[in-house]
């Protein structure tokens, strides 16, 4: 086992500049590969502004911030994998997007290079299976905003190595998170038993139980969740949510994966959460305010 020194990350958006940050932060030489310039120069100010953020905000000095910097660079080459240690994968959220990029990477980096997928829901040895290296195949699920939260799931596939396994522990030491390891299972630990309880927040207000507002306060202060359930849909996205009901009621059968219509109805009217500044809440005023939504 050998220490984790130059990482890519393939998929620059929100979770892939997360990942990518924290990488540089400590003090891994990364890449994050896009698909066009565009994409690549947006991923690279995503990471700007957030490292500002964290020196504004005294989570990180003026000095480490700049070199945070230093180590991230962005590119659309995808042969930037060749000579990395580890490439992480952060792109969109669908098996076959997923095993075509993990083809191309398998021809281009070293064999010894170590892979890893971000899904939150996806089969692990679906994507592993499409490689020459299925031994050397892992998931490191990262949660949202990743620079701030503290935890990522180590997820072992059947194809999964021993030796693979405590490298990717020993790398999620390496950046300062905690792991928890998890077997292949659809939804992993954290979203197994989240989605459920999501899903029944969202049934509950459709039938009218309560308010968005009165759910909320209820679980946050009843519970003492930082976040109430309707608002952490939005968080996640709406249209996220769909898809991992989806992902997850094809493995189980279950109800109570199963999408609620409403989530289905409101995603089909654009309305995605925080992402599209409508969900549960309306964001475009400050504080956000919960929405009465109709039908």
């Amino acid at each position: 086992m050998s220490e984790i020194r130059r990482v890519a990350v393939v998929g620059g958006g929100l979770m892939g500049s997360g990942i990518a940050q924290v990488c540089a932060q400590a003090g891994i030489e990364t890449c994050v590969i896009e698909v066009d310039a565009g994409r690549a120069a947006r991923a690279q100010a995503a990471i700007e502004r957030s490292v500002h953020k964290g020196v504004e905000r005294g989570k990180l000095s003026a000095a480490d911030g700049a070199a945070t910097l230093h180590r991230i660079r962005a590119s659309t080459d995808l042969g930037d994998v060749a000579g990395c240690d580890l490439v992480i994968e952060a792109i969109v959220e669908q098996l076959e997007a997923k095993q075509a990029m993990w083809r191309a990477v398998d021809a281009l980096a070293a064999p010894t290079t170590l892979f890893a997928t971000n899904t939150s829901a996806l089969p692990v040895a679906d994507q592993a299976a499409v490689t020459a290296r299925a031994d050397r195949f892992v998931g490191l699920h990262f949660f949202s905003p990743v620079p701030a939260m503290p935890l990522v799931e180590v997820v072992r596939a059947i194809t999964t190595s021993e030796a693979t396994v405590a490298t990717a522990l020993a790398f999620v030491r390496q950046i300062g998170k905690v792991s928890i390891l998890a077997k292949d299972t659809p939804g992993f630990i954290v979203n197994l038993l989240l989605v459920p309880y999501l899903h029944d927040a969202v049934r509950a207000y459709a039938q009218g139980v309560a308010s968005v507002a009165d759910i909320d306060t209820g679980m946050t202060l009843g519970t003492g969740v930082p976040m109430g359930p309707l608002a952490l849909c939005d968080a996640v996205g709406l249209d996220t949510m769909a898809h991992v009901g989806r992902v997850m009621f094809d493995a189980f059968h279950e109800a109570r994966y199963a999408t609620p219509p409403l989530i289905h109805r409101m995603v089909a009217s654009g309305w995605l959460g925080r992402k599209s500044g409508l969900g549960f809440y309306d964001y475009s005023v400050a504080p956000p305010q919960p929405r009465e939504i109709r039908g």
